[in-house]
């Protein structure tokens, strides 16, 4: 009788191969393994490895691959409707529009639903347009908030996203985020911004993450938003929070601004809504939506029956099973014991986030930001069975952003891994035995 062959690295190289010969050139992966199922927090390759994914696809996977809940909708909704588009009304569009609403700040109760946090993003700026007919949008130094084109003006987290794209849409002008300390500074800035560059009755809204997410996990002081929402009522400007990679839960809220109360008049949604489905949303006021009218705007795949499906038993799930308090509970315990890492690697300057959206910063001892050492640390977590992602405009931020469902056992197995890199890695030089 025949052996059956175990799977080897070379079967995941065939296929990077097969990637390469028709996939086109621009995706700039994180890792290089090939993944051919997944399950809760852990990711399963073609040759046989099994690594814990402590980067969610990017902050979607909240609830963790294939969450039995997600996955039955799913299948049952495939075996009913599949595509009508807005050619007739949709129940399963209905109702995540409802829920959507329902867990949604007080007053943003008017959603359109379309398919990634970019079109979100475009759909807010076109709404906030036409709600003010005014034509400017401030946004933020360190800000990502998509790849097409408008979405794409507004992001300022890499210049490598600009590089060769060009003209990119006109009115936009952008300010520094602040970090701790800086709220007033940064409200001050856009106010000298609206006193010397652009007239306050030409700006139509400022579009701002409440936690910068691609940028580097900044999290603002604590009066910054609320300052941005006083500044936006003086002059009439409405305010836009992009909470693609804050929202559902990942920040100990549902949504990132309900930590300092501050209501937006847009918010824009995507990632966690569908779990690893494609769907997104606008949600704003119901008098700053009536500005649109039938036919302004649209979307064939917006509203998919099956993603809207899986996006109404994320919602419920989040809500049944309480994992917006166990984002917070989790993430404060994550929190303290990252906060005794530097005595590990030296070169971890700072520790940061809200919920399980963490972001660890090391820089050199002169205070330059360290790409290198990240790039070693998660070289270093990733052969030890764990995958984290970086972010930062100098890519020397790792962001911890586990699924909020993940097992306490699992949690703590990972981070013992980042702890062994970490010390592995101790002061950035990769000078320390592995052994």
């Amino acid at each position: 009788m025949s052996q059956i062959q175990q799977p080897g690295p070379e079967v995941a190289a065939g296929w990077r191969e097969r990637d390469a010969a028709h996939l086109a050139t621009c995706y700039s992966r994180y890792s290089d393994l090939v993944v051919e199922r997944a399950e809760g927090a852990h990711l399963h390759t073609v040759d046989g490895r099994d690594v814990l994914d402590f980067g969610c696809g990017i902050g979607v996977t909240n609830l963790g691959h294939g969450h039995p809940a997600v996955r039955s909708a799913i299948h049952a909704q495939v075996d009913r409707l599949l595509h009508t588009s807005v050619t007739t009304h949709s129940l399963p569009m209905i109702e995540a529009a409802e829920e959507i609403a329902a867990v949604a700040p007080g007053g943003l109760e008017s959603v359109f639903l379309c398919n990634s946090g970019a079109e979100a993003v475009e759909s807010a700026i076109k709404l906030a347009r036409k709600a003010t007919r005014r034509s400017d949008v401030i946004a933020f130094l360190g800000a990502f908030h998509g790849r097409t084109y408008g979405a794409l003006t507004l992001t300022a987290s890499k210049a490598k996203y600009h590089a060769g794209m060009g003209p990119l849409l006109p009115g936009v002008h952008h300010v520094p985020y602040p970090r701790a300390g800086e709220g007033e500074a940064a409200v001050a800035e856009i106010e000298r911004l609206l006193a010397s560059v652009v007239d306050p009755g030409d700006v139509a809204a400022v579009v701002v993450e409440p936690v910068l997410g691609e940028g580097g996990y900044v999290v603002p002081p604590e009066g910054f938003l609320p300052g941005l929402r006083r500044l936006c009522d003086r002059h009439g400007i409405l305010l836009v929070a992009d909470e693609v990679q804050t929202g559902f839960a990942r920040t100990g809220r549902f949504f990132a601004v309900e930590h300092t109360a501050t209501q937006p008049d847009i918010m824009c949604l995507a990632k966690g809504l569908g779990n690893g489905m494609p769907v997104a949303a606008m949600v704003a006021t119901r008098e700053v939506m009536s500005a649109w009218h039938p036919g302004d705007h649209g979307t064939t795949y917006g509203g998919n029956p099956v993603a809207c499906a899986a996006a109404v038993a994320v919602i419920r799930t989040i809500r049944s099973e309480g994992l917006v308090e166990r984002s917070a509970r989790l993430g404060d315990a994550v929190l303290e014991r990252a906060r005794g890492w530097p005595a590990l690697c030296p070169r971890l300057s700072d520790v940061r986030g809200l919920g399980l959206m963490i972001g660890l910063e090391f820089t050199t001892p002169e205070g330059a930001p360290d790409p290198a050492v990240v790039a070693r640390i998660r070289e270093e977590s990733l052969r030890g069975g764990l995958l984290l992602l970086n972010c930062g405009s100098d890519d020397n931020v790792i962001r911890l952003i586990p699924p909020l469902t993940i097992p306490e056992a699992e949690l703590d197995q990972g981070l013992e891994i980042l702890e062994a890199a970490l010390g592995t890695w101790a002061g950035g030089n990769g000078g320390v035995s592995r052994e």
